[in-house]
């Protein structure tokens, strides 16, 4: 059974989570190679010394939103768009100390970020890809000012 707000589980599909079965393992095989390959077509969008260009939140959240606002990718290009999750993940885990994980329950395998010591389960692969297939304009730092600030009420609210 999950347990969080409307607000919550639309935001970013953050979840607590107290009696579902789940399983936490390291993320590894195939679903980290798919995860490499989706950041590495991330960076190939750098000239110059791409992992440094990648390095900081500020830097990824640059390059979402020149991807966004360029129109490089479609709402049907959906690998594109979940590495654009990728990049979303990699800034939030960045900027909370969340770890990525795999994590297998009822409906399949995924990575997700998780908070050591919290019930807090981030799935942000999809967090960007659902929008924009929706049609929305997406606002990376409104967004990810968003996921945050709800990433820090669930953890205040889950003590």
């Amino acid at each position: 059974m999950t347990l969080c707000s409307s607000t919550v589980r639309t935001l970013l599909n953050v979840h607590l989570v107290y009696q579902m079965a789940q399983q936490v393992f390291p993320l590894d095989g195939e679903l980290a190679q798919d995860i490499e390959a989706k950041r590495r077509w991330l960076l190939g969008h750098y000239e110059q010394d791409p992992e440094s260009s990648y390095a900081t939140v500020e830097a990824k959240l640059l390059l979402l939103d020149t991807i966004l606002s360029s129109k490089w990718v479609q709402p049907g290009d959906t690998v594109k768009l979940q590495a654009l999750g990728v990049a979303f993940g990699d800034a939030l885990a960045q900027e909370l100390g969340l770890s990525c994980v795999a994590i297998d329950d009822e409906y399949g395998c995924d990575a997700a970020l998780i908070l050591e010591g919290t019930s807090v389960k981030v799935f942000p692969l999809t967090s960007i890809s659902k929008r924009v297939e929706a049609g929305e304009v997406v606002d990376v730092r409104e967004l990810f000012a968003a996921a945050c600030s709800t990433i820090h009420r669930v953890v205040s609210d889950d003590k």
